[in-house]
């Protein structure tokens, strides 16, 4: 066995939090390493760490077998390592070529009008990437501008970039997070080809189904520190999910079939802006009808934050119609919507779901502190609403030292246990449900996920939106795929593929389903 990368009792503390407890960590060479954790685990510490970000507090790391330092990524990058982050680091107006040689430029010549000064040798960075891109698979126009690329187009732009700075050590941070199913399994194919050439690569994700399609070994991450390693072969999803959370975890929620009733949710010809007056949905109409979940399933920005917030009043569509119940929320503010029967999971939790500054116990009276339940004219009913915190607190599990503990002090998960709890505190006719799960650990997700289904199987009508495949499939009845602002296709869940949805999601439709 050679190692690429050895790191050793890497330990890292942040003002009251230790990030990572003495952690070893090790990468051979020519192999896919997968790093499993949930938030907080201390996975994007101990990566920030190995490429430069951050300094250790005690620990080594060796490269090659050669004890290093790493003080900084040019450090990182001239010893061998390449980070690719979950947001692409990429200037969108530049051209591939552009991108790639920035921070690292070629230059030859000089100018007949300028003199003897250094231009940009283009042609030879051009050259040089197409010979990359052929050696390793990676499909990449060295002419094109980045803005015009499709997001699959732009990753691979990335790991051409760190490979044209002679990256022999890859980290790729939750590469797949932005992806269809299809160009995550292209991404697969190419980090394959990338290990037989001798790279070796760092592959950090919260899906557990990706760890076994392409990982030689999995180490999993809890608590700061590494709980352990091992070979795809020797695990399973569930033991997977034990390693991360400490207890056993029920990855796959069991549901009866859906018994749906009439509509509660129609939506027809809807048109919304986004923020820079695009029009980012485009003619939307559907249904999502009682005692069902309607999966929104699709790429992110593809107009579903758009049409999320105008279902739910914080954004007026341009044209349309909404109705809830028969009665028209097309222009309604969220009290309206809510009073109508709907609740709200927001996508963004901190943005619209919680005052991160208020107590627990008042987030969890938000939408109903003016209700006669809670209130007596303009007095509140502090003996009530701690009441019903105290309840909801025990009801939804979440963790809390107390009732007057600043929301904005829990962890993620438990910051959307809050707003779930509120949501459905009562029984609701509509709920839509943003991104329910997002950055949550799988522990928070399976909670999430029987509260989901609960509601459905209570009556509610469900509108999930995610950009999780998975739990669109998990969870839903029916799945809408929205692409560029239009609904394509809504299909039954039982007897669609991944495969499908993949390719509907990057905007293929079948010519047969348009005859």
């Amino acid at each position: 066995m050679t190692l690429a990368l050895q790191a050793t009792g890497i330990t890292k503390r942040f003002p009251g939090v230790l990030a990572n407890d003495h952690v070893n960590f090790d990468l051979q060479k020519g192999e896919i390493h997968a790093l499993l954790g949930e938030n907080g685990a201390g996975k994007t510490t101990l990566m920030n760490t190995l490429y430069g970000l951050y300094q250790p507090d005690e620990g080594e790391i060796e490269i090659n077998g050669t004890p290093t330092k790493i003080t900084s990524p040019h450090d990182a990058i001239t010893q061998g390592i390449g980070m690719v982050h979950q947001h692409f680091m990429l200037v969108p107006p530049l051209t591939v070529t552009e991108n790639i040689m920035l921070g690292k430029e070629t230059t030859a010549g000089s100018s007949k009008v300028l003199g003897p000064i250094a231009l940009l040798d283009r042609r030879d960075v051009a050259r040089r990437i197409q010979a990359l891109s052929q050696e390793y698979g990676l499909m990449v126009d060295p002419q094109a501008t980045i803005k015009d690329l499709p997001v699959g187009a732009q990753q691979r732009v990335e790991i051409v970039k760190a490979l044209y700075r002679n990256a022999a050590i890859l980290i790729l941070d939750e590469p797949t997070a932005v992806l269809t199913p299809q160009e995550a399994d292209e991404l697969f194919v190419i980090m394959r080809t990338l290990a037989s050439q001798g790279k070796s690569i760092i592959f950090i994700t919260h899906k557990l189904r990706e760890v076994f399609a392409v990982a030689d070994r999995i180490s999993v991450m809890r608590g700061g520190q590494m709980i352990g390693t091992v070979k795809p072969a020797e695990a399973t999803q569930e033991l997977l999910a034990e390693m991360m959370v400490g207890r056993k975890v029920i990855l796959q929620i069991d549901k009866a079939e859906a018994r749906p009733t009439a509509p509660v949710l129609k939506v027809q010809d809807l048109h919304v802006q986004d923020d820079r007056r695009h029009m980012a949905v485009n003619g939307v109409s559907f249904e999502v009808r009682g005692g069902e979940i309607l999966g929104i399933a699709g790429v992110q920005g593809n107009g579903q934050t758009e049409l999320t917030e105008a279902l739910a009043g914080l954004r007026h569509p341009t044209s349309g119609h909404v109705f809830i119940l028969d009665h028209e929320t097309t222009l309604a503010n969220p009290r309206q919507v809510h009073d109508a029967g709907a609740s709200h999971i927001p996508e963004d939790r901190h943005k619209h779901g919680l005052v991160l500054s208020f107590p627990v116990r008042d987030n969890l009276v938000l939408n109903t502190y003016y209700n006669k339940q809670f209130s007596h004219g303009l007095e509140l009913d502090y003996a009530a609403i701690e009441h019903q915190a105290t309840t909801l607190i025990h009801t939804f599990d979440i963790r809390t030292p107390g009732i007057m503990t600043l929301a904005g002090s829990l962890s993620g998960g438990n910051q959307q246990k809050v707003i779930v709890a509120r949501e459905l505190a009562r029984t609701v006719k509509l709920l839509i449900a943003s991104q329910p799960t997002r950055g949550l650990d799988v522990g928070s997700i399976e909670f999430i996920h029987r509260r989901i289904v609960e509601a459905r199987d209570k009556g509610s009508a469900v509108l999930l939106i995610s950009a999780e495949l998975d739990e669109i499939m998990s969870l839903s009845d029916r799945i809408a795929v929205m692409y560029k602002g239009r609904i394509l296709e809504t299909l039954d869940a039982s007897a669609v593929s991944r495969e499908q949805i993949g390719l509907l999601m990057a905007g293929v439709v079948k010519e047969e389903n348009h005859a």
